[in-house]
């Protein structure tokens, strides 16, 4: 015998639901509802609610901050700005996109320049990014109507053993065999295109890229090694703050956007323990610092905890090849001195050779150069991917 059901749905229609008693299945057709239609621009800015959407617009420029949008001279591959209209002025009403690795060479506007005023359709997350309305973490990207696959094999786990980090074909092809001098120069045009963000903007980014692994609230301090609430930022007491590593003494070039902004060598650290290294070089020895544990400090010198040695010695690598003087910077080199006051020097290098070689990058490290290639500056630390180049520039 048949049975008969009638069950009301949500909108009130009535949908008939049958079987057979002798336990013959009667099909049931389905029909699902018709994909969403993308959102514009505008929509999008006023949805920034963590939800996942597909936004059409026309591509304006490279966004570089909360209010400038590069319409020309495009210096990395890592974000487009979109709007509802090809000729608009105003960054306000401008959705700044996520341009991931897999993305790159297809939608990044330094390959692409050719981009900037063409429609693309991109889903992601709807979220800030350089602290404006944006779309983060894209899972899609068109031109024109076409859906072409990523372009490139997705990125590789930030903990991969790939040597050069699965870039070497890519990222690092100009410098793959060369040694010494000639490996330091392409190393040099390597890193230097890159994204500069604010110093308001370093705050979020270290929020980002030094995130506890346990704890996704909390950030990991440089020297001390505690895991400490994020939104403990500021200049209080037992706040953390904004640790340069290469002392902005060392060349005298502060908190301007360039080499006092670069992620690469900021790092999260306790506000007392962050006086205490001050603008001192790097050296062993000394007396125990209060509230990091391993470390220690003298008149002239400043010695981390052995777990992050290593990390200093390449952040300090990294500053040293990415400013060269030319670009209004000053040219950052590492020597022997621990007593470099306000020159553009970081020492000492012999014993930053050794730790380097004594702690080689761990996982953290790595997730860490990762992100900000990712998704603040564009660029890597090559002595991350290949430490073995540290020897060759520095024998």
């Amino acid at each position: 015998m048949n049975i008969r059901s009638m069950v009301r749905s949500r909108t009130g229609r009535m949908v008939a639901a049958v079987a057979l008693a002798v336990g013959v299945a009667v099909p049931v057709v389905v029909t699902s509802a018709s994909a969403a239609t993308p959102l514009t621009v505008a929509q999008a800015l006023a949805a920034q609610d963590g939800r996942t959407a597909t936004v059409t617009g026309y591509v304006i420029g490279q966004p570089t901050s909360t209010t400038t949008v590069l319409r020309s001279g495009f210096t990395a591959d890592t974000a487009i700005a979109i709007a509802d209209s090809a000729s608009e002025t105003s960054t306000g009403r401008m959705l700044y996109v996520q341009v991931t690795a897999a993305y790159r060479s297809t939608f990044g506007l330094l390959t692409n320049p050719s981009l900037r005023g063409k429609l693309v359709t991109t889903t992601g997350t709807l979220t800030a990014y350089f602290a404006h309305g944006g779309l983060k973490d894209p899972t899609a990207m068109s031109l024109a109507g076409s859906t072409p696959p990523p372009t490139s094999s997705p990125t590789p786990s930030p903990t991969t053993t790939t040597p050069g980090g699965g870039y070497d074909d890519t990222y690092y092809a100009t410098a793959i065999g060369k040694t010494g001098s000639a490996l330091r120069s392409s190393l040099h045009s390597i890193i230097k295109v890159q994204t500069k963000i604010s110093y308001d903007q370093v705050w979020e980014a270290l929020k980002d890229t030094d995130q506890d692994p346990a704890n996704a609230n909390n950030v990991i301090l440089l020297y001390s090694g505690r895991s400490q609430s994020k939104s403990t930022n500021g200049g209080g007491v037992n706040d953390w703050n904004r640790e340069h590593v290469w002392a902005k003494s060392h060349g005298d070039f502060g908190t301007s956007t360039g080499p006092g902004t670069d992620v690469h060598h900021l790092r999260p650290e306790d506000v007392s323990v962050n006086s205490t290294r001050g603008n001192k070089d790097f050296d062993n020895g000394g007396s125990p610092v209060s509230e990091a544990p391993g470390s220690y400090t003298d008149a002239d010198s400043f010695e981390p905890r052995s777990a992050v040695k290593g990390d200093v010695a390449r952040m300090i690598m990294y500053m040293a090849i990415r400013y060269e003087g030319t670009d209004g910077w000053p040219n950052l080199e590492l020597n022997n001195s621990v007593n470099n006051g306000s020159a553009p020097y970081h020492g000492k290098m012999s014993v930053l050779l050794q730790w380097h070689q004594a702690d080689p990058p761990d996982a953290f490290e790595k997730r860490r150069n990762q992100r900000i290639y990712e998704r603040w500056q564009g660029n890597r630390n090559p002595f991350i991917d290949h430490p073995e180049w540290a020897a060759s520039i520095w024998s």
